[in-house]
């Protein structure tokens, strides 16, 4: 089962810079995503998707490998390629694996103007090292939504909101009665 993680940022540039440091966490196997999504707002208040993942292009391509193997098979994998390419672009453009669009939209809207937020769809990951190589977001974002348990979802919030300060008790700042 997978866990759904929304985290906000005050800036687009920070998402973006998170969401490519969870990529890069991928690659060496530290974190398993099915998706992983930077939701920006802009100034006049447009929502936008920016995908990790092109699922056109990754239909094109795993059609076309297809299609030639197909084609082989009928002698003419060049006209197989190109059916193959054409038809997993189609099923890709109009595939929606991962977080729902709709939903990150919706969470876009609650947005401030200007900011963004990364949504992630974990599948595993190996907790302590990979918030140790995402120290340079400690006390920058804000977790809007998860589906984690309580326990995992308090950690993660420790970590990356800024808490304020406790105001001490009138009385051991040195103005209570004595």
């Amino acid at each position: 089962m997978s866990d759904l993680i929304i985290v906000a940022f005050p800036d687009e540039a920070t998402a973006f810079a998170a969401g490519k440091a969870l990529v890069a966490l991928q690659k060496e196997h530290l974190i398993e995503m099915e998706d992983v999504v930077v939701v920006t707002r802009d100034d006049t208040g447009k929502v936008s998707l920016h995908q990790s993942v092109n699922l056109t292009t990754g239909g094109a391509i795993g059609g076309g490998i297809w299609g030639t193997l197909i084609g082989l098979l009928f002698l003419n994998p060049i006209v197989g390629a190109a059916v193959g390419a054409g038809a997993g672009a189609l099923a890709g453009k109009f595939t929606d694996i991962g977080i729902d669009d709709q939903f990150l939209r919706d969470i876009g809207q609650s947005l401030d103007k200007g900011g963004a937020a990364v949504g992630l769809l974990i599948r595993k990951l190996t907790a302590d090292k990979v918030l140790e190589r995402l120290e340079p977001f400690r006390e920058k974002g804000r977790v809007l939504h998860t589906s984690l348990t309580h326990e995992a979802e308090a950690r993660l919030k420790e970590f990356l909101e800024k808490v304020p300060p406790l105001h001490q008790p009138h009385d051991q700042l040195g103005g209570g009665r004595k």
